[in-house]
């Protein structure tokens, strides 16, 4: 499972597993990173796991920036960030880096779109065999559900 590092989130909890289920990768956004990719690739490649789910969430605080808002923050101070009704905006400005240009934070725009994208580009990578099925869902902070993206789950599919 890919998911979010959202600390509000129990993945085995809205999953319904319980402990030595499954192998929980998690990131901010729990998008597939080349590091995400890397965990999915060692389960299925020395752990034998056959199906991945990746699961994003409502109320995800990826949606609240793009890559350009962070790179901007981060080339003018590298302290913490805070947010208000006028955006996102540093506390002191000193001490940037503009190292943050070469990075792709992975910001989410739309939901159902962002898990398509990431199991497509799961089942696209050259070191993904091509009879692993990826699931994509959106967990619902709120209620409490887990919804399925069909698109998700249709480029997921074995092919």
């Amino acid at each position: 499972m890919l998911t979010c590092i959202d600390a509000r989130l129990d993945p085995a909890k809205y999953t319904g597993l319980a402990e030595g289920d499954a192998h929980v990768i998690r990131n901010a956004g729990g998008r597939a990173s080349d590091d995400a990719i890397r965990s999915l690739i060692i389960s299925h490649k020395l752990l034998g796991t056959t199906e991945w789910f990746v699961i994003h969430h409502t109320d995800c605080g990826m949606e609240l920036f793009t890559d350009d808002i962070i790179r901007n923050l981060l080339s003018k101070s590298l302290k913490t960030a805070t947010i208000d009704e006028k955006g996102w905006r540093n506390v002191t400005e000193e001490g940037g880096s503009d190292g943050a240009k070469f990075i792709s934070f992975l910001p989410i725009s739309n939901l159902a779109d962002s898990i398509t994208e990431d199991v497509q580009r799961i089942k696209k990578h050259p070191l993904v065999t091509s009879d692993i099925l990826v699931y994509g869902y959106i967990y619902d902070v709120k209620t409490g559900q887990l919804i399925e993206v069909p698109e998700a789950t249709a480029a997921g599919s074995v092919q």
